[in-house]
This record gives C-alpha cells, sequence and structure tokens, in this order.
C-alpha cells in the first residue's frame, strides 16, 4: 500500500511524498508543463517547515495529473 501526503511551500512550490509498503520514500514536484516529476529526497524535510501547508484531498483533486 502507497501513502502519499501533497504539500505547497510557502513560494508556491508543490511536491508529493510517497511512502511505499516497506517504507521506501520518494518525492516528486508538480512542474506546469511536464507533470510530476522526480525531485531529491532532501526535499522531505520541506514538509516540516512552518510556512508549508499540507493540501486537502479537495485541493489535491483540483491538481493536474
Amino acid at each position: 500500500m502507497r501513502e502519499t501526503s501533497v504539500y505547497r511551500t510557502a513560494s508556491g512550490m508543490i511536491f508529493r511524498v510517497s511512502q511505499g509498503g516497506e517504507g521506501h520514500l520518494a518525492v516528486e514536484t508538480l512542474d506546469k508543463d511536464t507533470g510530476w516529476i522526480p525531485a531529491q529526497l532532501g526535499m522531505i524535510g520541506l514538509r516540516i517547515a512552518p510556512t508549508t501547508v499540507r493540501l486537502t484531498a479537495r485541493q489535491v483533486l483540483a491538481l493536474p495529473n
């Protein structure tokens, strides 16, 4: 089972963090032209920044695939 959370930083960057069944993490950023692209694993720390917000399910559904 894969768990995914989507976040938006204060600068407007949108990224998602996925965790696989064995605990493996993956990070992707949303690019307006190409969609979701792999990102550096170090970006995971941005999710706990005070200015980063976790998007609601409704907000996530409004994003381009």
